[in-house]
């Protein structure tokens, strides 16, 4: 299958995440050797740079660990030019490992492939492929929606990561900037007039695929 190009450099966090990704994609990959990123100022500089030219792209595994490098991260470019792209909350062990994870998920090298295209696809950063042109969906948007700020906000909310394939960690200033690559401002509303019981009968259970 043809690779696809990536526009922005895809920051991941260790060598077999890149050696997964470098499989079904052209472009640069940037390895933050997981923690080491906290303790090393010249691959955070770098990435820095990055962002200051261009739009960097975060994939990192969807457990808490993959969550405090991203946000690390993500503190140190300007919110505008980061991406971020996620992967889903599925149970299982890569096949290289003895035992999972400590949350027994798998990360971004355990991921089948067309996952990992897809999610890359939604974002918008292949070559040739612009994300659709659409109104920004803002914090006051989720307000006015009831996904936050109300009684029964969070469980809204949560139905509505869970629809869309998206990790319960997302947070709540990344998440409209991620509503907005994924969704329209219609079609957010329309989640939320179907209200909380049907989102809730109808989202994807998360961990439904294992791997091995």
């Amino acid at each position: 299958m043809e690779k696809l190009r990536v526009k922005y450099p895809v920051i991941v966090e260790g060598r077999y995440d890149k050696a997964k990704l470098a499989t079904l994609m052209e472009g640069d990959i940037i390895q933050t050797d997981g923690f080491r990123i906290f303790s090393d100022p010249k691959k955070l500089g770098m990435i820095q740079r990055l962002g200051e030219k261009g739009a960097v792209v975060i994939l990192t595994d969807s457990d808490r660990a993959g969550f405090r490098i991203r946000g690390h991260i993500a503190g140190a470019v300007p919110p505008e030019r980061v991406i971020h792209v996620y992967i889903p909350e599925i149970l299982g062990k890569e096949r290289r490992k003895a035992k999972p994870s400590a949350e027994g998920t798998l990360g971004v090298e355990g991921m089948e492939a067309e996952v990992l295209r897809e999610a890359l696809r939604k974002a918008g950063v292949l070559e040739g492929e612009a994300p659709p042109e659409r109104e920004a969906i803002t914090k006051g948007d989720l307000y006015r929606l009831g996904f936050s700020g109300g009684e029964g906000s969070r469980g809204l909310r949560e139905a509505l990561v869970e629809r869309l394939g998206l990790p319960r960690g997302v947070s709540a200033n990344a998440l409209p900037g991620v509503l907005t690559r994924l969704v329209s401002r219609e079609e957010l509303e329309a989640l939320a007039a179907l209200g909380l019981r049907v989102l809730r009968a109808g989202v994807r259970t998360p961990h439904a695929h294992a791997g091995t």
